[in-house]
């Protein structure tokens, strides 16, 4: 059976709902960096989430909560100069717009003004929808993240697969049809069963991103570095790697110190 494709020449949110409308898969990656984004952008992937998780991936934190605005802002400008295509969203840092809509609303238009980026990502289901439907009304999109929050992580003690039990499961489906009403654009569905997951997005009219939830939902999203096999130390079950730079890169930096050693590099036509 084919699948209509939605052409678009700049990814938008409406482009997204297209996509789901027609049943066309949405395609998200991860980026933190012009380079990276570039390479993204040119390959077709229709969302770049600047993630939060630029705090593990990039600063070495071990979890996403040191991030600070700024730094999420600085991230976020330097991958929109990059993208000609893709669907730039910003993911809101810990401790920007939880319990006070009015610093998200503030947060959420610094992160539009000084980036660049269309939309921005928050974590959280009912505590959070009063901030949603602020940052909504002032006219910038709002993706949603439910299931496991990595923000929540102390709350959680761990990263097991969430919603396993009826209890959480409804309340899940609860906020996201919440999150749906309150304006969110789409929703990511972050480590939670694959049944629910694909009920969810059945549910919904707007789009569903799934990380570990499964193919049931409307688009899949990754961190590029996990998937890139740069970073090694992670390795959950619904992660593939599609290359090994990380030793690809090691034995390209181990051959350019043995050239520089023994003096082969630079070599003569590699002169001036």
């Amino acid at each position: 059976m084919s699948i209509h494709k939605v052409q678009a020449k700049r990814v938008t949110t409406h482009t997204l709902q297209e996509m789901k409308n027609v049943g066309e898969k949405i395609t998200m990656l991860t980026a933190y960096d012009y380079s990276f984004a570039r390479i993204i952008d040119d390959a077709g992937i229709d969302v770049i989430l600047v993630g939060d998780s630029a705090s593990n991936v990039m600063h070495g934190h071990e979890t996403t909560l040191p991030i600070t605005l700024q730094q999420m802002i600085d991230h976020g400008a330097a991958v929109v100069k990059a993208c000609k295509r893709a669907l730039v969203v910003v993911d809101m840092p810990f401790g920007t717009y939880q319990g006070d809509s009015l610093n998200a609303l503030q947060s959420s238009i610094r992160i539009m003004k000084e980036t660049g980026a269309h939309a921005v990502k928050m974590e959280g289901g009912e505590f959070i929808l009063e901030s949603v439907s602020r940052i909504v009304n002032a006219g910038i999109p709002v993706m949603g993240h439910l299931g496991l929050m990595p923000q929540s992580i102390y709350k959680y003690g761990t990263y097991v697969v969430r919603a396993k039990e009826e209890l959480e499961a409804e309340q899940l489906k609860k906020d996201a049809i919440k999150l749906q009403e309150a304006g969110c654009f789409a929703i990511v569905l972050e480590k939670i069963p694959a049944k629910l997951a694909k009920e969810v997005s059945m549910m919904l009219h707007i789009p569903v991103i799934g990380i570990g939830a499964g193919n049931g939902c409307d688009g899949q999203v990754l961190v590029t570095q996990d998937m890139l096999g740069i970073l090694k130390d992670f390795s959950p079950r619904f992660l593939r790697r599609y290359a090994n730079l990380y030793e690809v890169m090691k034995k390209a930096f181990e051959q350019y110190a043995v050239d520089v050693k023994t003096g082969d590099f630079p070599n003569e036509k590699e002169s001036y």
